[in-house]
């Protein structure tokens, strides 16, 4: 058994459960657990088996407790659950923590479905696992293939539903996929959809559409899928729902766009602040497009720096300009940007759009400079 948490500054490591402390009453463990000091305030404790295999035996929990032992700080929380939650189901439970005159999250349960071409012919060969990270934190490795639901199945297409309890991880940013196997197979992913089971939107898209081969030089494939866009309206979600069960002309093909941000070399130029950006073309534009996964930097507009990320949006046309902005937030916000570069794949052109000047709270618009 392990726990990790999660405090106002981050989270911990694995918290292996094997210090404990002598002179135990029946049916209950004690254990002395060492924090970093620079978690800041503990608001959630995932717990959970480490072990992936299904002859584990079950472990059944009643009663949590949690201590400050230098402010005497207690939290208490009432179980009676069994892990693994199902036969073959979720080995971990999320919960969250309560301290005297803070407000705790609530927990949260997430349908996470997928859709796929052939994983359901494949799922007894593979392991696959997601973590769903959001501005509240993540949750953790999760497993996709043990006990599904609401299988579907057409002629090209099939999905199936994974329900995830999780402390509220706020607005979900991405996912990452974790792919293993022991013999030869592949893994054709269209994307996922995750919202919460008791309200009919938002629904959170990620956008894969990647074939994953995993063989004996490859035996694990950790995949990094960053939000595509946000369904937030009834009418939207059924549109594209029945877009999922059409081939051919009716469906509308999704353009890759590369963007290259440029943020100048002078003094207090970086950021911290959460950077956005709409593409518009002579046809149309795009949704709003956080930039929060640099493909270079963990943290992304630093000084100096130049972050690319990658996203896909309906087809737009030739771009014109672009609207880039921050919501101001973070320790530093003020952010010199010197330019943006966007490659659309399709094409094979890259267009440039200049800066150089201070970006503010407010939205700014730059038009195409050149293209090639």
């Amino acid at each position: 058994m392990v726990m990790v948490f999660y405090g106002s500054n981050g989270k911990s490591n694995p918290v292996s459960m094997e210090n404990k402390v002598e002179h135990q009453t029946e049916n209950q463990i004690t254990y002395d657990i060492h924090l970093p000091s620079d978690l800041g305030t503990l608001y959630k404790v995932r717990l959970g088996l480490q072990s992936l295999e299904n002859n584990i035996s079950q472990l059944s929990l009643h009663h949590f407790k949690i201590q400050n032992t230098s402010t005497l700080d207690t939290f208490n929380l009432t179980i009676n659950k069994t892990l693994p939650l199902s036969p073959n189901g979720d080995r971990w439970i999320e919960f969250p923590i309560q301290w005297p005159l803070k407000e705790a999250l609530s927990v949260v349960t997430y349908h996470l479905t997928v859709f796929s071409r052939n994983i359901l012919n494949e799922r007894n060969l593979v392991h696959m696992t997601a973590c769903i990270y959001g501005t509240h934190g993540d949750t953790g490795d999760r497993s996709l293939l043990q006990s599904l639901k609401n299988v579907q199945q057409g002629e090209k297409n099939e999905s199936f539903l994974v329900i995830v309890d999780a402390v509220d991880l706020g607005e979900l940013e991405k996912i990452v996929l974790l792919i293993s196997s022991k013999t030869d197979c592949k893994l054709d992913i269209k994307k996922l959809h995750v919202q919460e089971a008791a309200k009919n939107h938002p629904v959170y898209v990620f956008e894969v559409d990647e074939e994953f081969s995993v063989n004996a030089n490859k035996p694990k494939i950790q995949r990094e899928i960053p939000r595509s866009f946000v369904i937030r309206g009834e009418q939207q979600k059924n549109d594209i729902d029945n877009n999922l069960n059409k081939e051919g002309s009716q469906a509308k093909k999704l353009t890759e766009y590369t963007i290259k941000v440029y943020t100048g070399d002078k003094r207090g130029a970086g950021t911290d602040a959460n950077v956005h950006i709409i593409l518009f073309g002579n046809e149309d534009k795009s949704e709003v497009f956080q930039l929060s996964h640099s493909l270079e930097h963990q943290n992304p507009f630093e000084r100096g720096k130049v972050d690319t990320f990658k996203i896909k949006t309906k087809n737009l046309g030739n771009l014109r300009s672009i609207e880039i902005g921050h919501d101001g937030k973070g320790f530093a916000s003020g952010w010199f940007l010197e330019k943006v570069e966007i490659t659309e794949a399709a094409r094979n052109s890259m267009h440039c759009f200049n800066c150089n000047r201070s970006v503010d709270q407010s939205i700014i618009t730059l038009y195409t400079l050149f293209s090639f």
